[in-house]
């Protein structure tokens, strides 16, 4: 296909000329950075650039990282002066106004977006001087337009992508994005056969190759105690594959497998729920220390905080030599029963607390369940250090326990206590700091005793000698990586070759990023170590690519299956049927899907 020159008249002429700068303008303001919200065409269609691939519209389809052109139809905008004319108009036109926002995107009609495809072509055209003003036209990023789904075909989207040789644009790739559905008959779908030679007969050639894709929902698909991670949380396979045999075919084990793994921590059914608790608890002090006002939770104990304390003095000073002396066991030794006891803790909803906590982690435990103000945390902490000045006590504490409280506990062993004032905000950050030393225990037990890093990796995110707020954040990334490690250890039975990998590639992340618990890690996976949790179940995307070459270029037809519908601008009927199409636990036959196909010619210019 070539696109020739020819004579425009004049509207013509105009409107291609218009539509190029305005582009031109769009792009210069994303440039300066002050595209702050769409722009404005011809007061019925506005226009943004998307930048980044997993905020595209388009990403159920579309996976390349560049920027592109979204256009599509306005909302209407309420007319404030005409509001004010009366009540009852102002009721219905803000209703109608606020209705049309809350709608989501609008799509165009067919027939305009493909007036606006036209523009964008002509644009390109290196013949067409009369129209860009210059010798060599502005490659834009791709233009994508939605559509209404007017048209026999159903096309949801148009859209067009410049190629270039060497500096010069010298064709038009066209795409076009048909959706139908839902489809409940699977014997409804057409034949692979079918497709090759549609796409054949569209691109005259005579050799084709096909690749497959399938995503699965693995979560949807597993059950740990009776129970199903909720939908914050999702771990997701892509597979990709050579030579489709058939449609809807199971990906081969030979295929390529990728598991997309996001887990917001915070999930009551989570296995690390009550470590995820502490650490709140230690958000809760660090924000009431930078800020001075702290919103203490509700306490998990009737008993009063000084009460529980006191109990635990009292305990401490009845403990036997004997028992003393157990506790004061080689570091390697408790190393290794600590370690234990956190994989106890990660693997039990109720989260049993370690076998060897000493005097300062133990009373974190009791404080953090019985604490309900700041009075409490000082009476409590001058209970303490009385008794410690009163020399009646000498607590246990582990070797390398950074806490002010651990440092007085030390010194009252050779009976050097200075005095101490617990006011101002003295008491929160003492009780932060026992709270940072014992979960940075926790944590470095549970990666080092099963053997997933070492404790110079593990560094950067136990490190004391940053203030307390850098503390505190990178606890939290930690603990982020803990819950994504244990989720896919208790959910998918990973091999510590899986799971070591994945908090290498995590414990990388987060060094040079900041805290995102909705960032997606990906892990490279081999398809028999997950194939029992997907082989019998539906996927919820399913697609087949037939490709040709073209010269240096490719030219593709895609066919794809979405359990929900791929573009947000068209609404679908969802058929009467008793299936939960977000976990897909059904039989085949009761699954419904989406058909999209999207297809693509390419134009040059003569």
């Amino acid at each position: 296909m070539c696109i020739s020159p020819f004579i425009m008249d004049s509207v013509a002429l105009q409107s291609v000329r218009g539509f190029h700068t305005f582009l031109l303008q769009l792009c210069d303001q994303e440039n300066k950075g002050m595209l702050k919200e769409p722009m404005l065409y011809e007061d019925d269609i506005q226009v943004h650039i998307v930048s980044e691939a997993n905020r595209s519209p388009l990403q159920a389809f579309w996976k390349e990282n560049m920027p592109i052109f979204i256009a599509e139809r306005a909302p209407l905008k309420v007319d404030e002066n005409h509001m004010e004319d009366s009540c009852n108009s102002e009721t219905s036109d803000l209703t109608s106004g606020k209705l049309e926002e809350n709608m989501g995107p609008l799509p165009l009609s067919v027939m305009k977006a493909r007036q606006l495809v036209s523009w964008y072509t002509l644009a390109h055209n290196p013949h067409m001087s009369q129209v860009v003003n210059c010798s060599a036209p502005t490659a834009f990023p791709l233009l994508w337009v939605r559509c209404d789904a007017s048209d026999p075909e159903g096309t949801v989207w148009l859209g067009a992508e410049p190629v270039k040789t060497g500096k010069e644009v010298t064709s038009i790739v066209f795409h076009i994005v048909t959706c139908t559905g839902p489809i409940v008959d699977k014997s409804s779908f057409t034949s692979i056969e079918g497709l090759k030679t549609a796409h054949k007969n569209r691109h005259s050639c005579s050799a084709v190759m096909t690749k497959g894709y399938a995503e699965y929902d693995l979560f949807g698909a597993t059950v740990l105690e009776n129970t199903i991670m909720e939908s914050q949380s999702n771990i997701m396979v892509d597979f990709t594959w050579n030579n489709v045999e058939k449609i809807f075919e199971i990906p081969p084990l030979a295929s390529i497998a990728t598991l997309n793994i996001k887990v917001e921590p915070g999930n009551m059914r989570s296995p690390v729920i009550q470590i995820h608790k502490e650490l709140e608890f230690l958000l809760v002090l660090a924000q009431g220390l930078k800020t001075g006002e702290t919103e203490w939770p509700e306490v998990l104990e009737e008993k009063s905080a000084v009460t529980d304390v006191q109990e635990l003095i009292e305990d401490l000073k009845n403990q036997l030599n004997t028992s003393q002396q157990q506790l004061k066991s080689k570091e390697t030794e408790k190393l290794k029963s600590d370690a234990a006891a956190v994989e106890s803790t990660i693997h039990a909803s109720f989260a049993p607390e370690r076998g060897d906590l000493d005097f300062a982690e133990q009373l974190w435990t009791r404080m953090r369940k019985t604490v309900s103000s700041y009075q409490d945390v000082v009476d409590c902490l001058m209970l303490v250090i009385q008794h410690l000045k009163c020399k009646d006590i000498q607590p246990w504490i582990h070797r390398g326990s950074n806490s002010s409280l651990s440092k007085l506990i030390q010194q009252s062993y050779h009976g050097s206590m200075p005095t101490v004032s617990v006011n101002g905000l003295t008491a929160i950050r003492m009780l932060l700091e026992i709270g940072l030393d014992k979960l940075r225990r926790d944590y470095i037990n549970y990666f080092i005793g099963q053997e997933l890093t070492t404790l110079n990796y593990l560094d950067y995110f136990v490190n004391y000698t940053v203030n307390l707020e850098e503390q505190v954040l990178r606890l939290q990334k930690l603990h982020h990586v803990l819950e994504l490690v244990v989720s896919c250890s208790a959910f998918l039975n990973l091999s510590h070759e899986n799971l070591f990998t994945l908090t290498q590639s995590c414990s990388r992340y987060y060094k040079d990023n900041p805290l995102d618990e909705r960032h997606v890690f990906q892990l490279p996976i081999r398809p028999t170590t997950i194939n029992a949790f997907y082989e019998n179940e539906n996927p919820i995307m399913w697609r087949m690519e037939i490709i040709s070459c073209h010269g240096q270029r490719e030219l593709k037809t895609m066919w794809q299956l979405n359990t929900r519908p791929p573009v947000d601008h068209v609404t679908f009927s969802t058929p009467d049927l008793p299936v939960d199409d977000t976990t897909l636990n059904s039989d085949y036959e009761e699954a419904f899907y989406y058909n999209t196909v999207i297809s693509c010619s390419q134009a040059h210019f003569v």
